[in-house]
C-alpha cells in the first residue's frame, strides 16, 4: 500500500519530524493541528473560538490534499488550554461537524507548543470505496 506525507509547511514540521496528514490507503490521519495562518502566525490570538475555527480549516486544507473532505471524518480529538471554553470550542466543532458527528474527545493540557495556542486538533478520516 502507497504512502502519502501531506505538509502544510509548518515551522515545526521539519523539527518535530512529521507530517501534517498521512495518507495511507483509505485512512488519512491528521497530525494535532492548530490555528496558524498562511503566514505562520496564530489566527485569533487569545479568541478560542476563532482559533478552533481556523483549526478546522487547515485540516480540511490538509484532507483536501489527501482527497478527502470534512465528511470522511470518523474520529477527532481535541486538546484546550482552558476546559472552561468547552463550550466555544464545542460550537466552532459543531458548525464543521454538526451533520457529519465524528467520535471525538475533549481534554485539557498544562500548554501547547506556543503559549499563544489555545486549542489543537487532531482528525483521522476513511474515504468510503
Amino acid at each position: 500500500m502507497s504512502r502519502q506525507n501531506i505538509s502544510s509547511g509548518a515551522r515545526w514540521e521539519p523539527i518535530v519530524g512529521y507530517s501534517r496528514a498521512v495518507r495511507v490507503g483509505n485512512v488519512i490521519s491528521v497530525s494535532g493541528t492548530t490555528a496558524t495562518g498562511p503566514d505562520g502566525k496564530i489566527v485569533g490570538v487569545g479568541d478560542i473560538y476563532a482559533q478552533t475555527v481556523q483549526t478546522i480549516r487547515n485540516i480540511e486544507a490538509a484532507l483536501a490534499k489527501a482527497g478527502a473532505t470534512l465528511n470522511d471524518v470518523v474520529r477527532t480529538r481535541i486538546y484546550v488550554t482552558n476546559i472552561a471554553e468547552w463550550e466555544k470550542v464545542g460550537r466552532a466543532h459543531g458548525e464543521f461537524f454538526g451533520a457529519i458527528r465524528p467520535a471525538t474527545s475533549m481534554v485539557q493540557v498544562s500548554s501547547l507548543i506556543s503559549p499563544e495556542m489555545l486549542v489543537e486538533v487532531e482528525a483521522d478520516a476513511v474515504i468510503g470505496e
